[in-house]
């Protein structure tokens, strides 16, 4: 029944971004799931599959499990839109802003959602100088983040103006702008979110200086708490401005909102995510698992986004 309503489906994974191997993970276990619930569901890694030979494979729909650039910068989307194949989650604005750290502060600034202090360090104008102007103006300790890169690749955390040049260098090779931005001191939770609502959040928790990539896909003590702690009413709040942030920079259907709370309480987003991770240690699953969609449901509710 499932097979015949969605038709054939390419799940595309791999790619050429920087996260290549977590999305070729991703699309896997998308695979698995689908092929659970029945789907007839087969792997496309656009790395060695034109995209635009889709149709004359017969595929129907599409399910994108590409993580960065090319996949969930809106750049595959605005392609699947030439091709007019239907595709999961959010459309061509929604995962271009998404995938901007710095436009989607811009936005939330603009909305009055709450969101840590930054600067923007942009390639070729900024001198050891400003950088150290930077440091100081938010607090003597930043995030380092490449502006359009995902799965915390290029970020670092420094409280050096001469570690801040080092590091701002380094993620300049990911991207021509980083941001840097004020760094907070508290614990990092997020949100799923599902066809408009918050799933419950997860609070995570690692031994290392942040919740960088090594914590996110290979460390074995990174530990995640789903209950997460919080009030019930006070998490009910958080999902609520999850969904606003979610909903502000236009993303759509299902995806993820990052966001920290420091020692004071005070509330700040961090990030949206439109295509997150889908293996085995990836939140968006834990989160459903915790409202009691088991991941083959996840991956067909997922579909049903397409459009």
């Amino acid at each position: 029944m499932a097979s015949k309503q969605f038709g054939k489906v390419a799940v595309l994974y791999g790619g050429t971004s920087a996260e290549r191997e977590v999305s070729l993970k991703s699309g896997e276990a998308v695979l698995k799931g689908l092929h659970a619930a029945g789907i007839d569901a087969h792997g496309v890694d656009p790395k060695h599959q034109p995209v635009s030979s889709l149709h004359k494979h017969g595929f129907d729909q599409v399910f994108i499990a590409l993580h960065g650039r090319g996949g969930e910068d809106g750049t595959m989307q605005g392609l699947l839109e030439l091709l007019q194949l239907p595709y999961t989650g959010s459309g061509v604005l929604g995962s271009a802003l998404a995938m901007d750290k710095v436009r989607t502060k811009q936005v939330w600034q603009s909305l009055g959602l709450p969101t840590a202090g930054y600067r923007v360090a942009i390639k070729d104008q900024c001198s050891p100088e400003l950088l150290a102007a930077y440091l100081t103006e938010l607090g003597g300790c930043v995030m380092v983040k490449p502006a359009n890169e995902g799965s915390s690749i290029g970020m670092a955390k420094v409280d050096t103006a001469d570690a801040l040049t080092d590091a701002v260098a380094a993620a300049f090779a990911y991207d021509n702008e980083v941001l840097l931005e004020q760094y907070v001191v508290g614990k990092e939770y997020t949100v799923a979110i599902l066809e408009g609502r918050a799933l419950p959040m997860i609070r995570m928790e690692t031994p290392n200086t942040f919740y960088d990539y090594q914590a996110k896909y290979q460390s074995d003590t990174t530990q995640y708490h789903c209950p997460c702690g919080l009030d019930e009413q006070f998490e009910a709040e958080l999902g609520e401005i999850a969904v606003r942030a979610f909903d502000a920079v236009a993303a759509s259907g299902w995806g993820r909102v990052d966001l920290m709370i420091d020692d004071a309480g005070e509330v700040f987003l961090l990030e949206v995510n439109t295509v997150p991770g889908m293996t085995e240690k990836s939140l968006v699953p834990m989160a459903a698992k915790a409202a009691g969609i088991g991941f083959p449901e996840l991956t067909l509710r997922i579909l049903q986004t397409a459009d």
